[in-house]
């Protein structure tokens, strides 16, 4: 056997082959979006799709609550887990995004969001290891969180959040939001009640994951009060002139056809007004 031939050969195909790629980088954007296959990558997004802090009406206290956490992040100081739950439309995600644009404009350049979407949860310890190895502080931000029967996944999330051998690494948060307090459907748990040898042990598997995130944000339905603060803000930071009496009007009537009153919903009914009146947004 000629070994210097094989030698050639082996060294020709190593010049063929395509160098490993490079792991991804928190650079060149604010915000990426994590893709785990088919080669695991983070795709920047120049732009994200938000609303300012001070434009979210009715929820002070959820907003005091986060951008301190968020900030104390931001500064190279302790902070926990964040879980967002509660009624839909009333800003949870809006939120998020907000306390994060507000923390780097404080702080430029300081923390970079990270989507990770809700069926990628199984592949979140690689994306923990890849960050690990940043110099840059990440929020790693999971929209609409929560479990079905049959879905082990959030097996993975409890043992990242808290339990693991690594443990999360210091510069990454985890911040969620969810229409379930304990991510899972009560059914569910109360199944878990009923067949396990012991009911308690089963449900406190379930219910520890949610005890993983520090810090626990209610948000909760909205009086029409606080709608009609919600409309007024959105209106006046738009520059919408309309007497309060036929913007409140307009906006209950939206509201009613809607169905109930929520962020989301008058920011909907701000975006028709605006078009009606041809306002620009």
């Amino acid at each position: 056997m000629d070994i210097a031939l094989l030698t050639r050969i082996a060294e020709a195909l190593e010049r063929l082959a395509p160098p490993p790629p490079a792991p991804p980088r928190l650079e060149g954007a604010d915000a990426f979006v994590w893709h785990p296959s088919p080669a695991p990558r983070l795709s920047p997004v120049p732009r994200v799709s938000r609303v300012e802090i001070a434009l979210l009406q009715g929820i002070d206290r959820q907003k005091d609550l986060l951008l301190a956490n968020t900030l104390r992040f931001a500064r190279g100081f302790p902070a926990n887990n964040v879980m967002l739950w509660g009624a839909r439309g009333m800003g949870k995600s809006s939120l998020v995004k907000a306390a994060h644009a507000a923390a780097n404009a404080e702080i430029p350049g300081s923390l970079a969001l990270i989507e990770i979407h809700r069926e990628d949860i199984r592949t979140l310890p690689e994306l923990l290891n890849i960050l690990r190895a940043q110099d840059r502080r990440a929020l790693v931000f999971c929209d609409d969180l929560s479990f079905e029967k049959e879905d082990a996944d959030y097996k993975a999330l409890k043992s990242v959040l808290d339990g693991g051998i690594e443990g999360r690494p210091p510069n990454v948060l985890f911040y969620a939001t969810s229409n379930r307090r304990h991510l899972m459907p009560r059914d569910m748990i109360e199944n878990e009640r009923s067949t396990a040898i012991n009911p308690a042990e089963a449900v406190e598997e379930k219910v520890s994951l949610s005890d993983r995130f520090g810090l626990w944000i209610g948000f909760h339905n909205c009086d029409q009060p606080t709608y009609f603060a919600m409309v007024e803000g959105y209106a006046r930071a738009l520059g919408i002139e309309l007497p309060e009496e036929e913007l409140r009007r307009q906006a209950n009537e939206w509201s009613v056809t809607r169905g109930g009153r929520s962020g989301r919903v008058a920011w909907q009914f701000i975006q028709d007004l605006a078009g009606r009146m041809g306002v620009a947004i």
